[in-house]
């Protein structure tokens, strides 16, 4: 996956997560499915955003980005800051 995809899908993950957020406000889901699907989008995130940030790093070092692979979700979500 290119950068450019990457970037769609974290756009199409996030415009999902805000229609999310909207339906459950107007109640229109229930919490324990918004609950989980939120979840479920966050973690998404976090491993296209670690994915982009990979290629970056591979690109500034001069190796190739295509070599960078999405890492599984324990491993991004126990990342410290």
């Amino acid at each position: 996956m290119d950068e450019k995809a990457i970037l769609e899908r974290i756009n199409e993950f996030i415009e999902e997560e805000h229609t999310l957020r909207q339906a459950h406000e107007r109640a229109e889901t229930s919490n324990d499915d918004a609950q989980r699907r939120l979840r479920q989008l966050e973690v998404a995130l976090d491993q296209c955003w670690d994915l982009l940030r990979q290629r970056r790093a591979r690109i500034a070092a001069g190796q190739n980005p295509d070599d960078a692979e999405v890492r599984p979700a324990a491993e991004v979500e126990n990342y410290r800051q």
